[in-house]
């Protein structure tokens, strides 16, 4: 127990900024001196060096008796005892009048004994130079009214894992000049906020450790010079928007360890200058757009050790000019980091993101980040691909002068720092990794931490999945439900808008474009979905129909990546143990009945289409064609979650064809067939494909040809003419005409012979 006390107050000290050169000064002190004096029987009395609360160096004579199994004070103490320490003793009373004569007192220590009373450590006469008191690990079960005022200049006062469960309102009256209060660890279950009001110089607050689910509105209104507040491990669920207002001047908040399952940004709005912020330790599961806006004196965040946080959104830091180190560690399930996600963060030099579940570190964020000098993405399972050009060897050596040169990124930890996907730089490091090694672009790729296999609500409960992907192009992502309805983006891929019934689903987002379930599908239209733009499902007053399958599907132009996950509803009276086992068997995941047919056939292509009520995850078409006298290859693609049209291209005409559609064809499947005894045979259709047109024969010819026809025929005849005059003149004795002359069909046309001269024929 002592060792978390110690490492509490160093923490304390460290996020107020308190003897920030006390290391210089520590080591510039003399060692332990000897102390000259009548000492008590096995205690050690030394000079030692001692900071007060407000960091001034004194030389502390100091009584050091602990671990010694003392049950009284021991005798001699000198009087002029500056530090009596009697940790870890048996005491549970102490003697008065010894402590009357210790004028010089400052700093006493009682930790770790068996004190159940305070009346009975301040019941002596006043001791007022004491400015440090340890009550650490004792028996306190309550502090009455005015328990401490006896000690009015009392600076420190350290009460924490005791078994306090009652405070009066009272209790801290007279210590006017208390600057650290720890109460920490105790059996507190509320906050009363007449507990502070003789504190008005209260600096540190150490509440954490308390069984305390909600703190009240203005509770801490009266510390007006509070600095530091550590509210970990209380239990809290959520933060009301005025819990922290008054709070002007604190720089430091704690909230390890709660059950917080959102940031609390209305309540964090109060807090105009914070500075360090810890939200380690909480269920947060995304950070959402927003949530740290505008926190103009923010230094430093912190982000880590949360099982459940899957996503950080767009906009979700934006606008910290002071924000300088940024740690995002240790939590197992956080795959997604928007690539817009940090925004205006001009002063932002140390970015922590190892030990997630990150695949890319999307080079958008590196481009916002303008002062950024280390990030840490060891741990992690790196996809060395389109989006991880940044971080390739080359790009980070300068260039030449005319050119600007780059910022150079220090990783941490670089020889940890590898590559995961694809299997050909598998376990190699990211930085020896050139960019001409990486792919140009990304297929979308859904981690499988983002999602679970299975997930249980209870029925009236609220239903929540998150899907992320991270690609290049960016991908879209849709879902599909367990009665085949499709949540999201209208297919790309489809080659016609296909006829079908009206929705019976209510679906309430601007991203929602569903397709339509088959005629027979159950209609609920009480039912709201609600689809976020980067992924994320939500269902209000979920019941037992809900039970099924739903596949998430991330899609852009080169492929897609689908992930399912089954979601089981239990009722309230009923175990978890049981609702899963009930409803895992209590619906059909795949059905033979898919309506399968030919919508139109062409020369070259075929539509064919199919109708299901139910999600088709796993999902194969096949398709080959048919010959009397030869054997052709069958081709075959995997059809995505939610698809319910395909078009078969570059066929060959005049071609008798069979396609065959395979439901259910994943190991989820499997698992359900042999479960339930279903057989899927793949339905199947065979169609021929158009005939190519056979051209009729006609003297007819095209307008270009027959545009290109007459501009030669008409040259021919012009050289003709000319050549036939020339030639009349230079010959005209010898040769007869070979054509005398063109008329009109009714005029005569006379065949001259060209040896004799004679005519041959004459037609009219």
């Amino acid at each position: 127990m002592r060792p978390t006390l110690v490492l509490l107050q160093s923490q304390c000290l460290l996020c107020v900024l308190v003897g920030v050169s006390g290391p210089g000064v520590v080591a510039s002190l003399p060692h332990t001196l000897p102390w000259h004096v009548s000492c008590p029987v096995r205690c050690m009395c030394q000079i030692k060096p001692w900071f007060s609360p407000d960091s001034v160096y004194h030389e502390a004579p100091t009584v050091d008796c602990n671990d010694l199994l003392l049950t009284r004070l021991p005798l001699p103490i000198p009087p002029n005892t500056h530090t009596l320490r009697l940790q870890s003793n048996l005491l549970s009373r102490l003697d008065t009048v010894v402590l009357h004569g210790l004028d010089n007192l400052t700093d006493l220590d009682l930790s770790q004994n068996r004190f159940s009373r305070v009346e009975t450590i301040t019941q002596s006469s006043p001791l007022s130079s004491l400015l440090s008191l340890h009550l650490e690990e004792n028996h306190l079960s309550q502090l009455p009214a005015a328990s401490f005022s006896s000690f009015p200049a009392l600076q420190e006062l350290f009460l924490s894992h005791n078994n306090l469960h009652v405070i009066a309102p009272g209790a801290f009256t007279g210590l006017d000049s208390l600057l650290r209060l720890h109460i920490n660890n105790n059996r507190l279950i509320t906050v009363d906020p007449r507990w502070f009001r003789p504190l008005p110089l209260l600096e540190v607050l150490m509440l954490g450790g308390n069984p305390v689910e909600a703190l009240p509105e203005r509770g801490f209104l009266a510390l007006k010079s509070l600095r530091s507040l550590v509210l970990g491990g209380m239990g809290l669920r959520g933060l009301a928007e005025k819990a922290l207002e008054g709070l002007d001047g604190l720089e430091s908040l704690s909230f390890y360890n709660n059950l917080l399952t959102k940031v609390p940004t209305q309540a964090l709005m109060r807090v105009p200058g914070l500075k360090f912020l810890d939200l380690n330790k909480n269920r947060l599961k995304l950070i959402e757009t927003g949530a740290f806006r505008d926190m103009v004196h923010l230094n430093e965040l912190g982000l880590n050790n949360m099982e459940e946080l899957v996503s950080i959104e767009i906009a979700a830091l934006e606008n910290l000019p002071e924000l300088t180190k940024l740690e995002i560690t240790n939590n197992p399930r956080l795959s997604y980091i928007h690539p817009q996600a940090f925004i205006q963060l001009p002063r932002l030099e140390s970015l922590m993101l190892n030990s997630n579940s990150l695949s890319a570190l999307h080079q958008h964020i590196m481009l916002s980040l303008p002062s950024l000098q280390e990030v840490s993405l060891h741990s992690n399972p790196l996809r060395c691909d389109c989006l991880f050009h940044w971080a390739a060897e080359e790009a980070s050596r300068p260039r030449s002068e005319d050119a600007r040169t780059p910022r150079m990124v220090r990783f941490i930890q670089p020889q940890a720092t590898l590559c995961s996907e694809p299997p050909e730089l598998r376990a190699r490091r990211v930085r020896e990794v050139s960019s001409r090694e990486m792919s140009a672009s990304c297929l979308p790729m859904i981690p499988t931490s983002s999602l679970p296999s299975y997930v249980g609500v209870r029925e009236g409960g609220k239903l929540i999945l998150h899907c992320r992907a991270l690609a290049d192009p960016q991908p879209e992502v849709y879902w599909v439900t367990p009665s085949g309805l499709r949540l999201g983006p209208a297919p790309s891929h489809a080659a016609k808008v296909l006829p079908a019934p009206a929705p019976c689903h209510s679906l309430h987002s601007s991203s929602v474009s569903p397709s339509q379930p088959r005629d027979d599908a159950p209609c609920n239209p009480s039912k709201l979905y609600r689809l976020l733009p980067e992924g994320t499902l939500e269902m209000n007053t979920v019941t037992s129909s809900d039970a099924g399958l739903y596949t998430c599907v991330a899609e852009n132009a080169l492929g897609a990546d689908t992930h399912s996950v089954t979601v089981g509803v239990h009722s309230r009276e009923n175990k978890k143990k049981r609702g899963m086992r009930s409803n895992k068997k209590g619906y059909k995941l795949f059905s033979n009945d898919a309506g399968f047919e030919v919508r139109e056939v062409g020369q070259h292509y075929a539509i064919l289409s199919w109708l299901s009520g139910q999600n088709l995850p796993s999902t194969r078409l096949s398709w080959q064609a048919i010959y009397s006298n030869a054997h052709t290859p069958t081709y075959s693609t995997r059809i995505l979650a939610g698809t319910q049209s395909f078009n078969l291209t570059h066929l060959q005409a005049e071609t008798f064809h069979r396609a065959c559609l395979h439901s259910g064809t994943g190991e989820e499947a499997t698992r359900v067939t042999k479960r339930s005894g279903d057989s899927r045979t793949p339905q199947c259709v065979s169609f021929r494909t158009k005939d190519v047109p056979v051209p009729r024969p006609s003297l007819l010819l095209s307008p270009e040809l027959t545009s290109t026809a007459v501009t030669l025929l008409l040259l021919a005849i012009i050289l003709l003419l000319l050549a036939g005059q020339g030639w009349d003149n230079e010959q005209g004795a010898h040769h007869s005409t070979v054509l005398q002359k063109i008329k009109s069909p009714k005029s005569p046309i006379i065949i001259v012979n060209q040896k004799t001269g004679g005519t041959l024929a004459e037609a009219k």
